[in-house]
């Protein structure tokens, strides 16, 4: 049983084969922001990130004719539940034309599964995609009557990394309450709160911390005159893919970017420094939303293989609970091994339904469902 494992993000693919449970093949390739910026819409790198996926395959002594199973990382879909869901055509089209309000690199996974899956008549699968939707009412609910936040966050490996910890620790994730950070090209920081991440920053809305790729939260009247100079579409890219370093220096490059810091760039090292203090202050945030109760924060993601980081968020954070950090990711063994659970009937798939997981309040009558 040979499973092809997508996973397109906003600075890279990552592409595994695993034979059952075990991996055979892992790559990561590195996308900097000026080749996506080529391309006017995230459906516009479908070709080049397939050619991406086919490379990694001849490489590596094998066909495309050869997999079983094609699982891809999905999002932009109206709202889901977590866990593993069919890749039907419904859940294709509603990704494709993003129905769920967001534009995510992650939801080519799905498009390249379903196409792939399709073409080769073999079933194809996602996992706990970006708009996994458990938020509590409280973090919903902003100034504006019938403007709701959204979930949007790095659902995948934050749930494998908390679930690794807290089986590490001999507990069940459904027992502990974590602060989790995925601090890479995109960074979210979540509340997971017995099992569910009831609150967190909404990674490519304009919410939270910037990044490599973007600009994070901005008081609402600066945004409005940007808006006024620009365009709403130029501010929607900078959410995703043309905000933070590459607004700052033109590059999504990380290592370029330390680099310059630690060269002694006056710039490069105030704008590190700045997106790490942003990223404690929202780990704040979310220790107030577990009312100062979590077992442990959690770092994962590619940037936590700088030391400077972990260290700056340990001298602001490490009151709140005990910090581990978990460098990279464990979404291609997740997303396989969700799946293989599935295929050996140990857990159960569920179906698209077309609907958001939440449709607003009773006083919003007058106001379309979110």
């Amino acid at each position: 049983m040979r499973l092809l494992i997508i996973n397109p993000g906003s600075t890279s693919t990552k592409v595994s084969v695993f034979e059952g449970y075990e991996e055979l093949f892992t790559e990561s390739v590195f996308h900097d922001a000026p080749e996506l910026m080529q391309f006017k819409t995230t459906n516009d790198q479908m070709g080049m990130r397939k050619a991406v996926v086919l490379d990694f395959l001849s490489r590596h002594g094998m066909s495309i004719e050869e997999i079983d199973v094609f699982i891809g990382r999905g999002g932009c879909a109206y709202s889901q539940e977590a866990g593993v869901m069919i890749i039907d055509k419904m859940l294709y089209e509603d990704t494709k034309c993003d129905k769920g309000g967001s534009d995510h690199p992650a939801k080519l996974g799905v498009m390249m599964a379903y196409e792939f899956g399709c073409k080769y008549k073999k079933p194809m699968y996602t996992v706990n995609p970006t708009n996994v939707d458990e938020l509590c009412d409280e973090a919903r609910i902003t100034g504006l009557k019938g403007v709701y936040r959204r979930a949007q966050s790095h659902v995948l490996n934050q749930k494998a990394v908390a679930a690794f910890h807290a089986e590490r620790i001999g507990r069940k994730y459904e027992d502990c309450s974590f602060i989790v950070c995925h601090i890479d090209g995109g960074i979210t920081v979540a509340a997971h709160k017995n099992g569910r991440m009831i609150d967190g920053t909404e990674g490519a809305g304009g919410d939270g911390p910037f990044t490599p790729t973007r600009l994070g939260s901005i008081p609402i009247m600066e945004t409005a005159k940007f808006v006024e100079k620009h365009s709403a579409k130029e501010l929607e890219a900078m959410c995703s893919r043309s905000g933070g370093f590459v607004s700052h220096f033109g590059t999504s490059d990380s290592n370029r970017i330390h680099s310059m810091a630690e060269n002694g760039d006056q710039h490069a090292s105030l704008v590190w420094k700045t997106m790490i203090y942003q990223i404690c202050k929202e780990i704040g945030a979310m220790a107030a939303v577990l009312e100062g109760k979590a077992d442990a924060i959690l770092l994962t993601g590619g940037l936590v293989r700088f030391d400077d980081i972990v260290s700056g968020i340990k001298d602001r954070c490490s009151w709140i609970a005990p910090i581990y950090t978990y460098p990279g990711e464990m979404e291609q063994q997740a997303m396989c091994s969700a799946v293989m659970d599935v295929i050996t009937k140990k857990k159960n798939a569920h179906t698209y339904t077309g609907e958001p997981v939440f449709h607003g309040y009773f006083w919003d009558e007058k106001t379309p469902a979110i």
